[in-house]
Order: C-alpha cells, then sequence, then structure tokens
C-alpha cells in the first residue's frame, strides 16, 4: 500500500489520458476523488482496497471521468452510481468500515447566471490544480443506505415485464394491481419514441 497511488500528478495524467484532454472538470473531479478517498481510508483503490469502495456521482461530464480514473469505479462493475443531479459532487462509500464522505464543489458564485461563453473563457484548470482543498471543496461525513441489489455481484433477481416482455434486473421492477412492471411501463414514460421495427430486418 502506496500513497503514490493518490498523487495528484499521477492521477491527473491517468484522468487526462482516459478522458483525452485536461480541462477544468478533469482537474476538480481528480482532485474531488483524492480527497474522497483518503477521507474513508482508501489508499490503493485499484489495488488492495478495490473491493472496498463505492462512489455515488452527481454529474455526468468530465468530472465523473476523473473520478472513474482515480478511483478504478465503473457503472458495469456496479461500483460507480450516477445520479444526474448537474452538480460537481460526488460521495465515497468505505464498505468496509461503513465510513462515507461527499465531497462538492464551493459555490463562489452566488446565484449568479453563468454564460456558456463564460465558462468557456475562463477554464482555470491551473487554477484549480494549485489552490488549497479548503478553498475550492466541502467535504461532509455521511451515511448512505445500501441495498444488497445494489452492490456488485450477480443479479439477485431477475423477471420480466407484463407489458413489453422485458426483462428486469435487480429489483427494479413495480408492482401495480398485481403485474410486474418494468419502470418506463408502470409510469408510461419513456425516453424514446419507438417508430417502426425495420432495423429489426438489418440483425
Amino acid at each position: 500500500m502506496t500513497t503514490d497511488n493518490l498523487d495528484l500528478a499521477k492521477c491527473l495524467e491517468e484522468a487526462k489520458e482516459f478522458h483525452g484532454d485536461l480541462c477544468a472538470g478533469i482537474t476538480l473531479g481528480t482532485r474531488m476523488a483524492i480527497l474522497g478517498l483518503k477521507a474513508i481510508g482508501i489508499a490503493d483503490p485499484k489495488g488492495e482496497d478495490r473491493k472496498d469502495l463505492i462512489v455515488f456521482v452527481e454529474t455526468d461530464r468530465c468530472a465523473t471521468d476523473a473520478i472513474l480514473a482515480t478511483t478504478g469505479c465503473h457503472p458495469g462493475k456496479r461500483t460507480m452510481k450516477i445520479l444526474d443531479y448537474g452538480k460537481m459532487a460526488a460521495t465515497f462509500i468505505n464498505l468496509k468500515t461503513g465510513k462515507a464522505v461527499r465531497v462538492n464543489v464551493k459555490n463562489k458564485d452566488g446565484d449568479r447566471v453563468q454564460t456558456r461563453e463564460e465558462i468557456e473563457q475562463n477554464p482555470h484548470t491551473d487554477e484549480y490544480v494549485m489552490m488549497p482543498a479548503k478553498e475550492l471543496f466541502n467535504v461532509v461525513e455521511v451515511s448512505v443506505s445500501l441495498k444488497p441489489e445494489d452492490l456488485p455481484g450477480r443479479p439477485i433477481h431477475i423477471v420480466t415485464c407484463s407489458l413489453c416482455g422485458e426483462r428486469i434486473m435487480d429489483i427494479r421492477e413495480i408492482l401495480k394491481d398485481g403485474n410486474i412492471l418494468c419502470k418506463p411501463c408502470a409510469s408510461n414514460t419513456f425516453y424514446y419514441t419507438p417508430l417502426h421495427s425495420v432495423a429489426q430486418q438489418n440483425l
């Protein structure tokens, strides 16, 4: 176990390589990850501590790539949960000890609305590398309730939706009037609009 695993320069380079470039979001996300890992006692997230860590991220932007690269957590491994609240924040959980902290970027702009032009003209990447952590971030110890179906491992439960016939894993189904339904069918709300089945002919 070595603190070199959480060296800022090393982690920034890994995040840059994974993401494709170095930007403010990558810098902030990397520093958030290092801060969160240290706070919960994780020194080797990709090695001996890899099974003791779960991360919740609250954005689907660059910072999430940085946190993924630094922690080794992935949505597909069920060690990273993405809750897109549009916030520069993440919660780091040590499964062995139960300790968890939420790290978020401090709001220095109050309720002022920033335009896209302002954001692009002031990336602050170098500044974010140098600033003391206490000036950039809030770190708060939190409690997170994790259910067995949310933990890494094979699915513990698979059922079929009564309406669409598609399979549902990990107790994500909804019981409605005695029927097993997936969430879209239960709410009749879909992120897509079915058009036709022509694409099936090309399989």
